[in-house]
């Protein structure tokens, strides 16, 4: 049976071997792309121009999330257990503490938020707050926490801005195809026609790859996140339970989003992951995450 610190440093290994190749490839495509159009100038502006594209978004990711969620904040008069769990959590994660939210949803879920610790949020819904007891929410709080502590949102921009890198030279290439025009491209005799069509089939697949990869980093990170925040408590059981309960009370939420539904604890849409349908799932199915919780020990 395999410890606590086994299982989270084999989350941040295959984590950092996914994000390696993924980065590996997109610049390996963006190359293809500015050899095909003859001008390396494209791989450059490509770039910078995906960077800020996800600035702002990385940014002001904290009110563009309680925005969307309509989040409340909460103060320690409002509900002193709720604050009182975060803080020591956050005391003992060595974080400083959080700005704490509540969601008006019945459905139990909760996400975290914020470009650093420093500007972190953790937010729950009421449902949550209504069939979790105290340690099951310490156990989902110690999993949010974790979040903020492994800096998974700056993982996550990261990761946004190697795809969208990859969809606006996708974009790029197909447009310039269909108004016939390649910039003073590489000449299409002989093999240029080859690589020509390499650059249609990359330019319509790697979006779609980009993507699948995107969502397995996003399922190690709450891997991660599972055995940092079992670490925190030392009772993996708790958030296993949680996570049961969660699962049995799932549903869609009204502020469901897909551009925030990696930031939630469980998959906000309530959807039940197929064999197939589990590779384009932001979230591993609440099964495997209870089943790799008790299979841990102390």
């Amino acid at each position: 049976m395999a410890s606590l610190y086994a299982h989270k440093d084999a989350n941040i290994r295959k984590t950092w071997l996914l994000f390696t190749v993924f980065f590996v490839v997109v610049i390996g495509i963006g190359w293809m792309f500015s050899y095909i159009y003859g001008n390396q100038l494209i791989l450059v502006v490509a770039v910078l121009l995906s960077i800020c594209m996800s600035f702002f978004s990385y940014w002001y990711s904290d009110k563009i999330v309680l925005r969307l969620t309509r989040a409340k904040k909460v103060e320690k008069k409002d509900n002193p257990e709720l604050y009182n769990i975060v803080e020591n959590l956050a005391i003992t994660a060595g974080l400083p503490m959080p700005r704490v939210y509540l969601v008006n949803e019945s459905v139990p879920n909760a996400f975290a938020t914020g470009r650093d610790p420093e500007h972190a949020v953790v937010a729950v819904t009421e449902g949550l707050l209504r069939i979790l007891d105290r340690s099951e929410l310490e156990g989902v709080l110690a999993h949010e926490l974790s979040h903020v502590g492994n800096r998974d949102m700056l993982v996550s921009t990261i990761v946004v801005v190697l795809v969208g890198f990859l969809a606006l030279l996708s974009d790029m290439f197909l447009r310039s195809l269909f108004w016939g025009s390649f910039g003073g491209g590489r000449d299409r005799r002989g093999g240029g026609g080859v690589i020509v069509l390499i650059g249609v089939i990359l330019a319509i697949l790697s979006p779609i790859v980009a993507s699948l990869i995107q969502l397995a980093i996003s399922r190690k990170r709450e891997y991660l996140a599972d055995a940092s925040g079992a670490l925190l408590t030392r009772y993996p059981e708790a958030l296993a339970s949680a996570l049961e309960k969660i699962g049995k009370h799932s549903a869609p939420m009204k502020s469901a989003n897909n551009a925030t539904a990696h930031l939630w604890l469980s998959d906000p849409h309530g959807k039940r992951p197929g064999a197939i349908s589990r590779m384009f799932m932001t979230h591993p199915p609440i099964e495997d995450r209870v089943a790799r919780l008790r299979g841990m020990n102390m």
